[in-house]
């Protein structure tokens, strides 16, 4: 009976600070905007980027970790998730410890699931959730991700004619615009798959490689677009 599961929370902290050993420095997405800005970037880089898509509790004990070894992230949050409310007493301590502990909040949007769902305007979906989130956690979020859901429509589709700065935005997680396009110019490693790792370089997926992401920092790629999932990890198996 196999009894190895990779996703624990141990295993990603060993592989994070193994990432601090082979001299990368980790960003949040708005960090890495400014840094690209400012033409200042570190040698090695990796944009940290958390999707909580239905735990807060588990964004939490990644906040632990992160801070244990001092690096920073951006977390993007649902507002219309079935799975989580943000507003829950201990989910709202959770978005704020994210906060105050120095990581960038963002938002998760699915405005074309909201859109078709609510038949409403999906730019009024958006400017609304934007204004939701800032006055919720008193904060002025400058990015989003769209999340992949379950209705068979893509939240992406939004883009394709509209710049995040039509919103008063920096970046969208998946933005081909000269001042993010982190997916297109950088090595992607994902844990998406729920049970092993996939990856993309300058936006090409690589067939069959399910390296996890400590096995690729031997590469020495310049620059890393790591996206977890709060939800994946686990102290000793999925269903705890």
């Amino acid at each position: 009976m196999k009894t190895d599961f990779h996703f624990t929370f141990s295993n990603l902290e060993r592989q994070l600070a193994l990432a601090l050993e082979c001299n990368y420095k980790f960003l949040s997405c708005k960090e890495y905007v400014e840094k690209k800005a400012s033409g200042l970037m570190p040698e090695r880089v990796i944009v940290n980027r958390v999707d909580i898509d239905f735990s807060c509790k588990k964004a939490k004990k990644l906040v632990d970790i992160f801070n244990r070894l001092g690096i920073k992230a951006t977390f993007f949050v649902r507002l219309h998730a079935p799975e989580y409310n943000p507003f829950d007493f201990e989910n709202y301590l959770s978005l704020k410890y994210i906060r105050d502990t120095g990581h960038e909040i963002a938002y998760h949007s699915e405005i074309v699931d909201q859109a078709a769902i609510w038949d409403e305007d999906t730019s009024d979906c958006l400017k609304r959730d934007i204004e939701v989130l800032n006055t919720m956690l008193k904060i002025k979020i400058v990015g989003v991700a769209s999340h992949g859901g379950m209705t068979g429509l893509n939240n992406l589709d939004f883009w394709k004619n509209k710049k995040p700065s039509d919103f008063g935005l920096l970046y969208e997680g998946y933005d081909t615009q000269p001042e993010f396009n982190l997916f297109n110019e950088s090595f992607y490693i994902s844990d998406s798959e729920w049970t092993r790792w996939k990856c993309y370089k300058n936006g090409e997926l690589i067939a069959r490689d399910h390296r996890t992401f400590g096995e690729h920092l031997y590469d020495k790629h310049h620059l890393i677009y790591l996206l977890i999932h709060a939800d994946t990890y686990f102290e000793r198996h999925f269903y705890e």
